[in-house]
């Protein structure tokens, strides 16, 4: 479906360390008919103050989705956190009077109420359901085959069915499908739905570079020529951290990490230099002559 408008959330990371997400999405999602309305003054979803301030998570997410309802529009996101963030609280709000009434007491303060008026989404969400498989089946000028790669889902965009009730959580097929309508050949290979470790590295580096380590080796294992991602910073810890990895453990991957929309406006048509390949820190070179 074209026409389509959000509110566009890109959270705190997007903006000062993974702009070639955002810069490959706006290119993509332009060219298929969907709008996006800036949302200057939006805050911190709130996901990285739960469990330290329940209340205070609450209300940060909270203050983010009235701000979509004073403009009456939706909220895309593109970073998982985010989206597991902000989808579980409108649900929450919406469902639980006694929590709501809670979060409007500390929002009346700024003069803000939560009505429930809105609903979030994730880009892959927006891509799959609203755009569909046909439209984007449409757009493709230049088919990605013979190339073969790796998706790396991420743990929020799916998870918990509960509040998410998108796709099969323990068995995913939607990236897939939105791959291979570039032309790519998506691979599965062993231990697909592991976390990329992230959310713990601040705490503890080791733990985080092991697990992204051992997806490394194991995309490496099938012969995918790339990974892609829909999650900042799983992209971060697969392509920002791979010379660490690599350096850590004393082994060469040379994976190249893309983000969807990277993969996408390849096969719409659009350069590489359009899709800001040249902000990635694994060279992605070699696979756009394959």
């Amino acid at each position: 479906m074209s026409g389509s408008k959000y509110l566009l959330f890109l959270g705190c990371v997007i903006p000062y360390r993974i702009s070639s997400y955002e810069i490959s999405t706006r290119k993509v999602l332009d060219k298929l008919g969907v709008e996006l309305k800036e949302m200057p003054e939006f805050n911190c979803c709130g996901f990285p103050l739960d469990p330290i301030n329940h209340d205070m998570m609450l209300t940060l997410a909270a203050r983010n989705l009235c701000l979509a309802e004073q403009q009456n529009l939706s909220i895309m996101t593109l970073c998982n956190g985010c989206f597991g963030t902000l989808n579980h609280v409108n649900k929450e709000l919406k469902e639980d009077e006694k929590i709501r009434e809670k979060v409007n007491g500390y929002l009346k303060e700024i003069d803000m109420e939560f009505e429930g008026t809105i609903t979030v989404k994730h880009l892959i969400h927006v891509f799959a359901q609203d755009i569909g498989y046909e439209r984007i089946k449409e757009s493709i000028q230049k088919p990605l085959n013979p190339l073969h790669v790796a998706q790396h889902l991420g743990c929020h965009v799916i998870r918990p069915t509960k509040y998410v009730g998108f796709d099969d959580p323990e068995n995913p097929s939607v990236l897939k499908e939105l791959i291979e309508i570039t032309g790519a050949k998506c691979l599965n290979y062993m231990d697909e739905m592991e976390c990329c470790g992230a959310p713990i590295i601040g705490v503890n580096d080791k733990i985080p570079l092991q697990l992204a380590r051992e997806k490394l080796d194991h995309i490496r294992a099938v012969g995918a020529q790339a990974l892609v991602t829909v999650c900042p910073f799983c992209h971060m810890m697969y392509d920002l951290n791979q010379p660490r990895i690599e350096r850590t453990f004393n082994e060469k991957f040379d994976i190249p990490v893309l983000h969807y929309p990277q993969l996408l406006g390849l096969a719409m048509g659009f350069s590489p230099d359009e899709l800001a390949f040249k902000q990635l820190r694994v060279d992605a070179s070699r696979i756009l002559t394959n």
